[in-house]
């Protein structure tokens, strides 16, 4: 495979303070035993890419735990493998706040790799994609940059601007700009994930910050060189999700409870979705146990009833307890004949008996890490 890839864990942390202020985004657990960052290496190993580096920022030290040496993604290797990259460069010692800026901290790693391409992705989107098909796009057209979109009906809600193109019937994208539109509205959106040639993003990248420091890495290093370079899109129809917001990560964790995205994610051929693997013991189900149309990871132990939710890992449901449409992290206890509905639960929570705690879809009520109600 001739391309390397990066990553970018901390770039959307602001968009999920409830979630991100002990972590980075890319350490957010999802889908009761992955973390989001799970979707974007597997992808990037998936399609024989054997070098990733990880441009870290703040709080990655559970993104770090997690991660490890990259032994569940087949990264521990001699030549290649996972990199962890710090926030500052050799000659900088400011942590970076644009995208732009990250990857000129991590200048000397995209000089020393050998690969003739870069993949770059971010980690706050829960899809799988096949990036070899993109790269052989990007050969095919013999394209300097190819973005990744998801023609998708934009309506505001979506927590940031996006950004979106337009395309020519050749599929060159002729014009990029940034929308958070008032009404609905069906567009291109870019998704974050890029192939590039190695040697022209490295000197795009140096080109756009001489001009200016804070410069937008969409519309200043992509939009004002259109005319210059050979800009294509690859449209990816499958399932893809944004984790913009709390109530969004609420929503996208509900929507693994359809056969549909499960199959899309989940059951792809040569295309798993791997993540660190504990060895938990199955989970146990107790005399009192209901459990409806849920996600169970193992290691629980269920004595209530639980329907339309998530349980992560280690978590305990009392005898009693009515646990709907909620999302319980690892290692949570919800005490005897407790009532949650659209509750989502950090990790090692502790709910007491008796609490009767509800939020509601597009507000779900979020309890901090290590907290006890």
């Amino acid at each position: 495979m001739k391309a390397v890839g990066l990553i970018l864990s901390n770039i959307h942390d602001k968009n999920i303070p409830e979630l991100t202020s002990i972590r980075s985004i890319g350490s957010v657990p999802f889908g009761g035993r992955y973390r989001l960052i799970d979707f974007a290496l597997s992808n990037m190993v998936n399609s024989g890419i054997t070098s990733v580096g990880i441009i870290t920022k703040s709080n990655y030290q559970s993104l770090m735990d997690h991660v490890g040496s990259g032994k569940e993604w087949d990264l521990v290797r001699k030549n290649g493998g996972l990199f962890m990259l710090p926030p500052f460069s050799d000659n900088q010692d400011e942590v970076y706040e644009t995208r732009l800026q990250a990857l000129n901290n991590v200048m000397n790693f995209l000089y020393r790799t050998p690969h003739e391409l870069v993949v770059l992705s971010d980690s706050d989107m829960v899809l799988n994609i096949d990036i070899d098909k993109v790269i052989d796009y990007h050969i095919e057209k013999n394209a300097d940059v190819t973005c990744v979109y998801n023609e998708m009906v934009l309506d505001g809600d979506e927590g940031r601007l996006v950004s979106v193109i337009k395309t020519n019937v050749d599929g060159k994208v002729v014009d990029i700009k940034t929308a958070k539109p008032e009404k609905a509205v069906k567009a291109k959106s870019v998704i974050n994930i890029w192939v590039f040639n190695r040697m022209l993003l490295i000197n795009l990248i140096k080109e756009t910050l001489s001009r200016e420091s804070r410069a937008d890495f969409d519309l200043d290093l992509i939009g004002k060189n259109l005319n210059k370079i050979n800009v294509v899109g690859y449209a990816f129809e499958g399932y893809f999700a944004w984790i913009t917001s709390l109530s969004k990560y609420f929503k996208h964790n509900m929507d693994l409870l359809d056969k549909k995205v499960r199959d899309n994610l989940f059951n792809q051929k040569y295309m798993a979705v791997y993540t660190k693997v504990k060895d938990s013991p199955p989970t146990s189900y107790r005399a009192n146990a209901q459990v409806k149309n849920s996600f169970v990871a193992d290691g629980c132990v269920i004595d209530g009833y639980v329907e339309n939710s998530i349980i992560f890992r280690g978590v305990t449901v009392g005898r009693g307890c009515v646990i709907k449409n909620s999302i319980l992290m690892q290692d949570s206890i919800v005490l005897d004949n407790a009532q949650l509905n659209c509750v989502i639960a950090d990790k090692n929570v502790v709910i007491k008996s008796g609490r009767n705690l509800s939020g509601c879809e597009n507000m779900p009520f979020y309890i901090g890490k290590n907290s006890i109600v």
